[in-house]
């Protein structure tokens, strides 16, 4: 049974722990209020993007983001967090990525966040693109960025399909998992309905070539503020099951400094009136 001195260094040890915890936490809470307002503006964002794709003419079916291809290879961005300490917030996202993924193994990978890659080279899979810093800013202009790497890989037949793996926050007690469909567009990708009766000016192919960018970019960004929201969350969680630990265990300590230390108490008592019988 270690000392008491020993148990001693030990609370203290869990308490400075604790105290480190539980401002990780307070940080989170603060971070998680302000992605939260961000989330909020970019779904309407990202829905009106989608919508604006909504119905399309007959005739779309001829252009290259629209005709379904036979499928050789598919690109997945995926994003997860830099950090760790937020519980099983990147691993559940990456083995839903994985389930989706074909066994083939044919995927091109673009990860958004370290841990990603970190999980996805474990596996041997091809990442072909990491962004690492972007999640710490967010800006639209970083979802432009790689929507359009994304589009050039489609536009030269490279991949396929196209998917994008997040984490949607629904809650600060719950984030899910989800991969959703970019590319080609079609139902999978947001209930797209065809119409004789749509006319778009210049021309559809013009219209289709300036509207597909910005749903990429939309979504993308769209998924990165819900990833980053739902990152704080799980992460304010884990540090308050973090901090509860902490306490639980200080408070065992406790009671284990106490048992010892009245031990000894009561031996050195024996010890004193054992000493007076002697003596008399």
């Amino acid at each position: 049974m270690p000392s008491m001195k020993a148990i001693k260094r030990r609370i203290a040890s869990v308490g400075t722990t604790k105290k480190i915890m539980r401002a990780m936490g307070m940080v989170a809470a603060a971070k998680l209020q302000k992605d939260r307002e961000r989330l909020e503006a970019a779904r309407p964002f990202a829905a009106e993007a989608r919508r604006m794709l909504g119905i399309l003419p007959d005739d779309a079916m001829d252009h290259a983001f629209v005709r379904p291809r036979k499928v050789r290879s598919s690109a997945y961005i995926v994003i997860t967090s830099n950090r760790g300490l937020c519980g099983s917030y990147n691993s559940n996202l990456v083995y839903e990525a994985l389930g989706h993924m074909d066994a083939v193994g044919s995927e091109k990978i673009i990860t958004i966040g370290l841990k990603g890659r970190e999980h996805l080279k474990r596996y041997h899979k091809n990442i072909i693109r990491s962004f690492g810093d972007v999640l710490e800013t967010a800006f639209y202009e970083d979802a432009a960025g790689i929507g359009a790497y994304l589009a050039a890989l489609y536009r030269a037949g490279e991949v396929d399909e196209a998917y994008i793996a997040y984490n949607a926050f629904e809650s600060a007690l719950k984030q899910v998992p989800r991969v959703d469909k970019l590319l080609p567009l079609g139902t999978e990708s947001g209930a797209i309905t065809f119409s004789r009766e749509m006319r778009h000016e210049p021309t559809l192919h013009a219209y289709l070539d300036h509207a597909v960018p910005i749903y990429l970019s939309a979504t993308i960004y769209a998924a990165m503020v819900e990833s980053i929201t739902g990152e704080q969350a799980a992460r304010m969680i884990s540090m308050d099951g973090a901090t509860q630990n902490a306490t639980d265990i200080i408070d065992k300590l406790g009671s284990a400094y106490n048992r010892k230390r009245q031990a000894a108490i009561t031996q050195e008592i024996s010890e004193v009136v054992n000493s007076a019988s002697v003596v008399k």
